[in-house]
C-alpha cells in the first residue's frame, strides 16, 4: 500500500470514528450553535413556518426533510438572512440575527437556482468568493484545486458556466459555496441536478469534508436516502411545522407518528385496536391477522381499547410457503400478486385475503433458490412482535 493510500486509509478511520462517536444533542450541557426559538414566518395569508423551535450544534450535519411546501426552505432563508421572520428568535453562536443583513452572517449558502457568473471560468467562479476576502494568491489557488477534486471537474476548470451541463454547473456552484469555508454552509437541494452514482459519491464526500473541515452543515433536501446517508439527525417538515428531529436510525425505526413513517422508506399500514399488554407487549385485533397481533412497546397513549396503526417495514417481514404452527404469533396469509426483482432486492406485493396488499422484500443473499416464490403462490407473511412500531398518532 502507498504512504498515501495509507493517509487516506487512516483519514477515513478517523472520520467514522468521529462521526460514531458525534451526539452533543444528548448532553445537557452542550450549547446549540444554531436556535429558532419560536419562529413563525408569513407570507400574507399563508403562513410558512409556524411557532417552530430547533436546535442544530457545531459540527452537526443536520438536514431538514420534507415535501416541498413544508417550509424547508423558507427556515433555511431566515437563518440565511434572505427573509426575516413574522415572529420570533434566530440566534447564530449567541448572536441575534434579526435585522443583520446576509453578508454580515458566519453562514454561506449555495442557491438552488446556481447563481453563477456567467462570463467567469469554472475556477473563476469558485475563486471569487475568496479574491473578495484578498486571501493570498497561493491559498486561493490550492483551494480552488481542491474544490474542483471534490466535483470532479478538474478537466472543466477554465470552461464557463453556459459550456457545461446542468449537473456541471451545480457542481460549480457547490464548490464555490465550500470554498469560503464558513462556520454554516446551508445547501438547498445540493445534489439534486447529479446523476445518481455521482450524487451517491458526492454525499460521502460531503460527510468526509464537513469532518474535516470542522463545518457545520444545514441541508435543505425531499430526498429521504440523501438525508438518511449524510445528516447526524434529521428534522422532518410537515406544513411548516417540525414533527420529529432524531437520528436518522431513529427516525426510521422509531417514528413518533403515522405521518413520519409513510414519509421515511416502505411501510406497511395496519389498523387495529388495543387489547390487553402482556410482558411489556401488546395484543392487537386487526382485520388481516385472525390470530391478531403482538407488538412490543408502544409510547404514550398505548391502552386497551385504544385505535391504532401498527408500521412494519417490507425487510422485517418474512414471507413463507408453508404454513407457521399453531401459536405463531403475527401470521398473514395471502397470495403474491406482483414481483418485482431489484438485483440485490426481490419486491413481492402480496394481497391479504381482506384484500389489502402488502410489501414484503427479501435479501438476494444467494444466485439460487430451490422452491422460488412466484406470481399467484399461496404465502404466509410473519414479522417478530419487536418488528412492530405501535403508532397513536
Amino acid at each position: 500500500m502507498t504512504a498515501a493510500a495509507e493517509g487516506r486509509k487512516r483519514d477515513t478511520l478517523a472520520i467514522g470514528a468521529v462521526r460514531r462517536n458525534f451526539a452533543p444533542w444528548a448532553d445537557p450541557a452542550a450549547v446549540p450553535l444554531i436556535r429558532f426559538e419560536k419562529v413563525t414566518k408569513r407570507f400574507g395569508e399563508a403562513t410558512a413556518v409556524e411557532d417552530l423551535s430547533l436546535d442544530i450544534y457545531e459540527r452537526e450535519f443536520f438536514c431538514l426533510l420534507g415535501p416541498s411546501g413544508c417550509g424547508k426552505t423558507t427556515l433555511m432563508r431566515i437563518l440565511a438572512g434572505f427573509e426575516e421572520p413574522t415572529s420570533g428568535r434566530v440566534t447564530l453562536a449567541g448572536r441575534d440575527l434579526i435585522g443583520v443583513p446576509p453578508y454580515r452572517r458566519p453562514a454561506n449558502m449555495m442557491f438552488q437556482s446556481y447563481a453563477l457568473f456567467p462570463h467567469m471560468s469554472v475556477e473563476k467562479n469558485i475563486a471569487f468568493g475568496l479574491e473578495q476576502e484578498k486571501l493570498p494568491k497561493g491559498e486561493i489557488a490550492a483551494r480552488v484545486a481542491e474544490m474542483l477534486r471534490l466535483v470532479q471537474l478538474e478537466p472543466f476548470a477554465r470552461r464557463r458556466p453556459d459550456q457545461l451541463s446542468g449537473g456541471q454547473r451545480q457542481r460549480v456552484a457547490l464548490a464555490r459555496a465550500l470554498a469560503k469555508r464558513p462556520k454554516v454552509l446551508l445547501l438547498d437541494e445540493p445534489l439534486d441536478a447529479l446523476d445518481k452514482k455521482l450524487r451517491e459519491e458526492t454525499q460521502f464526500e460531503l460527510m468526509d469534508l464537513q469532518v474535516k473541515l470542522g463545518m457545520t452543515f444545514l441541508v435543505v433536501t425531499h430526498d429521504q436516502e440523501e438525508a438518511m446517508t449524510m445528516a447526524d439527525r434529521i428534522a422532518v417538515m410537515d406544513r411548516g411545522r417540525i414533527v420529529q428531529v432524531a437520528t436518522p436510525g431513529e427516525i426510521y425505526e422509531q417514528p413518533a407518528t403515522r405521518y413520519v413513517a409513510e414519509f421515511i422508506g416502505d411501510v406497511n399500514i395496519l389498523e387495529g385496536r388495543i387489547g390487553q399488554g402482556e410482558g411489556g407487549r401488546w395484543h392487537i385485533a386487526a382485520p388481516e391477522a385472525p390470530r391478531g397481533l403482538l407488538v412490543d412497546g408502544g409510547g404514550d397513549g398505548v391502552a386497551p381499547g385504544r385505535q391504532v396503526a401498527v408500521a412494519l417495514r417490507p425487510e422485517k417481514l418474512r414471507l413463507l410457503q408453508d404454513e407457521p404452527a399453531p401459536g405463531t404469533p403475527n401470521v398473514l396469509a395471502g397470495e403474491v400478486w406482483d414481483i418485482g426483482y431489484l438485483g440485490d432486492w426481490t419486491i413481492y406485493l402480496v394481497k391479504l385475503a381482506s384484500g389489502r396488499t402488502i410489501r414484503v422484500s427479501r435479501a438476494n443473499a444467494t444466485r439460487f433458490v430451490e422452491r422460488p416464490i412466484t406470481w399467484e403462490d399461496k404465502v404466509f407473511v410473519t414479522f417478530a412482535p419487536e418488528a412492530g412500531v405501535i403508532l397513536t398518532r
